[in-house]
């Protein structure tokens, strides 16, 4: 079994993971990259691909640039190009999803990797994880994280108007990305049972199956203090230097570092209250004198350069240390090594009798409560999301209001004072975080539920996906196609069907051969009732009005939606309305003959004037003409396009997505809105009974003109060009 995981925000890499460099890079990502490990682990799982965003910014390093990292035999991160080469928040990555699915397929394609399921991580990966499984016609679950209602409710109740939240978090596609994936999912994977019903905000929350499988936690690398006083000489080098480092890091801050010390480890976020903790803090001289307060906010080396939000964060966090003069008695280091230092911080804080705390507003899970717990610390922690659910289980602390300031300052007292106390709660929390909270346990569950999930569906997941499995199929095997215009060429608009039934016994018998494609000024619904009318199997790929649209097969839910994107920059249809309603030689087409990226216009022979070319259409059109394609065809039809739109960039298109050598496509037509598919490297034919302007291609080299007309037209060029040799 083949499994992807896709996480599009934030860094991943095999070593050194930046967490805590800013709000996208936080314990989603070590998440992720554990379940990979565990899962690469497993006899069962044959391989593990990891699926990100690649990245190619001098202010990231070039780690982030390789296409593919190989971690370990049967663990790879495979990187995406999309949205340019510079690193982006997660809030800017939404217009560029349909293009990383784009890119992601051809990946797949080229790199031989199709997966058997697919797990997608955060609200952006669901879009994209959800449009590559139509495609593939592979199931998936999904882990939310976090969700956008909930932190939209949040931010209103801080004072945040709607508006502002939703342009600036783009709340609008992350719900309906969130929507999504409840409906087409086969299941969601949650952390804990609380988590589960910040889902009934959304629509289709009954149309989903949630499954709740905690995390595991790596005990190889978050493990007893005591241990290292039981074995010194068995310390590795990398971990002295990292003990060493975090004691000298605090004794730059700390009047008495050998004090107890209440640890805090977060992002500077306001949703984590490191305010409020200040607060609790700041203003209880008792709880000074007890303890030093260590804060681990991220990774920072300019406050002045960071995001807005960050920077707002930690300015008050710095403003409030000065207010309650905490100066000698308040560690903020700006870095921390996640690989090393972390843990050791961990080990460090249970050594000195001290006591984790994680107050966050809202907290889905709470990794750090899991670490802490693992290295022996006793912990305070909200009384929001997973952290009531972990503390129950391992029984080694306190839940609190997150917001009453009293409750945090009571219960750290109750945990500071009390040695025999503390010494209770941490060895029972290192021995109940064993029994619950096992990346082994973890991943038993998970591939259960896949496996049953795909035994009992054939592999396809129970809901239904959308993308028709032959084409799939097609699709991902096939290393050649042919690509035929409709009206003149695969069926004559004489009523001369010679060869007609040949072919369509050809087409039908095909298998995996080949891929069949057409490419018609036609709409989607009208090439359809054709089709049907002469008995034709549907095609693998249907490229419709003039090459504006790309279909899989008849469904218009299964359009491509990169190739959509792609070609509406700088499109403006209701200026080149305007400006071609002072033609007076051309007449707008019906209604139902326009779309979204085609005006249709009729030309008007009779109107006295000596003919319309294409220099007369642009005249007219000014400086927009520079942003269309002008089609025109037997001197009757004018077809204004978006400039990257048209049937021969949607053949290129198909190939390099579905990595279809274009030495290997054939594409046939007659007319002259076929004339840009007979450029580049693919084969052409052009039928007997082809009009004027195609004469233009006579002679050109990989052109053949069929003397046969139509569908035997088509024939004869599959067999002159020995398309189907070997």
């Amino acid at each position: 079994m083949r499994i992807q995981l896709h996480s599009l925000h934030g860094l991943f890499r095999a070593h050194d993971l930046e967490i805590g460099r800013d709000a996208d890079n936080g314990g989603q990502i070590v998440y992720v990259m554990e379940l990979a490990k565990a899962l690469s682990e497993r006899p069962d799982v044959t391989h593990v691909d990891l699926f990100t965003r690649r990245i190619e910014d001098p202010a990231t390093g070039p780690d982030y640039a390789k296409a593919v990292e190989v971690v370990s035999e049967k663990f790879h991160i495979r990187r995406i190009t999309c949205g340019g080469k510079k690193y982006l928040p997660k809030e800017r990555l939404w217009p560029h999803l349909d293009e990383y699915v784009a890119n992601a397929v051809t990946h797949i394609k080229q790199e031989k990797v199709f997966p058997d399921w697919i797990h997608g991580h955060y609200a952006d990966a669901g879009y994209a994880v959800a449009e590559l499984c139509s495609i593939l016609n592979v199931p998936f679950c999904q882990t939310g994280h976090s969700l956008g209602m909930p932190k939209l409710r949040k931010l209103m109740d801080s004072g945040m108007l709607e508006a502002d939240a939703t342009a600036r978090y783009q709340f609008d596609k992350r719900f309906g990305a969130e929507d999504a994936t409840l409906v087409n999912a086969e299941f969601i994977v949650t952390s804990t049972t609380q988590e589960i019903s910040t889902y009934e905000v959304y629509d289709s929350f009954d149309r989903a199956e949630f499954h709740v499988i905690p995390p595991g936690l790596n005990f190889g690398r978050y493990f007893p203090y005591y241990q290292d006083v039981l074995a010194p000489m068995e310390i590795p080098p990398e971990r002295m230097r990292a003990k060493i480092s975090a004691r000298e890091t605090l004794a730059n801050f700390l009047s008495h570092p050998e004090k107890p010390f209440i640890l805090a480890l977060c992002r500077p976020d306001t949703k984590k209250n490191i305010h409020g903790l200040l607060a609790a803090y700041g203003t209880d001289k008792g709880l000074q004198a007890l303890a030093n307060l260590v804060i681990f906010a991220g990774i920072r080396s300019d406050i002045e350069t960071m995001p807005h939000g960050e920077r707002e964060v930690l300015t008050d966090l710095l403003l409030l240390m000065d207010k309650y003069n905490l100066y000698g008695k308040l560690a903020i280091p700006k870095r921390h090594d996640v690989e090393w230092e972390v843990p050791e911080i961990y080990r460090l804080c249970a050594e000195r009798k001290g006591v984790f705390i994680n107050i966050a507003l809202t907290e889905p899970f709470g990794l750090t409560i899991l670490e802490a717990t693992a290295s022996g610390c006793p912990v305070v922690a909200t009384q929001d999301g997973g952290p009531a659910e972990i503390l129950p289980k391992c029984q080694n602390g306190l839940l609190v209001p997150p917001t009453d300031t009293g409750a945090i300052q009571k219960a750290l007292h109750e945990l500071l004072v009390d040695p025999e106390n503390w010494t209770v709660l941490s060895h029972r929390g290192i021995e109940k975080i064993r029994e619950h909270y096992s990346w082994e346990a973890h991943v038993d569950r998970y591939l259960s539920l896949v496996k049953t999930n795909l035994e009992s569906s054939k592999g396809l997941g129970k809901k239904n996906a959308i993308q028709n499995s032959r084409i799939f199929e097609q699709l991902k095997v096939a290393d050649r196609m042919i690509v035929a215009d409709v009206d003149g060429t695969l069926i004559s608009e004489t009523g001369d069907y010679t060869g007609l039934d040949e072919l369509r016994t050809l087409l039908r018998q095909r298998g995996t051969q080949f891929v069949f494609g057409i490419a018609t000024g036609r709409s989607l619904k009208s090439v359809e009732t054709l089709f049907a009318q002469h008995d034709l199997p549907v095609p693998d790929v249907a490229i419709c009005d003039v090459g504006t649209q790309i279909y899989y097969g008849f469904k218009e839910s299964d359009s491509d939606k990169a190739w959509t994107d792609h070609i509406d920059y700088r499109w403006n249809p209701d200026a080149i309305r305007q400006a071609l309603a002072k033609v007076p030689m051309l007449q707008m087409q019906e209604r139902h003959l326009q779309t979204k990226h085609k005006l249709s216009y009729y030309i008007d022979e009779n109107s006295g004037d000596a003919g319309i070319d294409e220099a007369v259409v642009r005249e007219a059109l000014g400086r927009l003409g520079r942003h269309v394609s002008i089609i025109i065809t037997h001197g009757s039809y004018l077809d204004v396009l978006p400039k990257r739109a048209s049937k021969g960039r949607a053949v290129r298109f198909i190939g390099n997505k579905w990595h279809i050598p274009l030495k290997n496509t054939v594409v046939f037509g007659d007319a002259g809105n076929d004339l840009d598919m007979f450029t580049g490297a693919t084969r052409g034919v052009v039928v007997g009974n082809h009009a004027p302007e195609m004469e233009v291609l006579r002679g050109q080299r990989r052109i053949y003109f069929s003397p046969q007309p139509s569908a035997a037209g088509i024939l004869d060029g599959i067999r002159s060009t020995g398309f189907l040799k070997p």
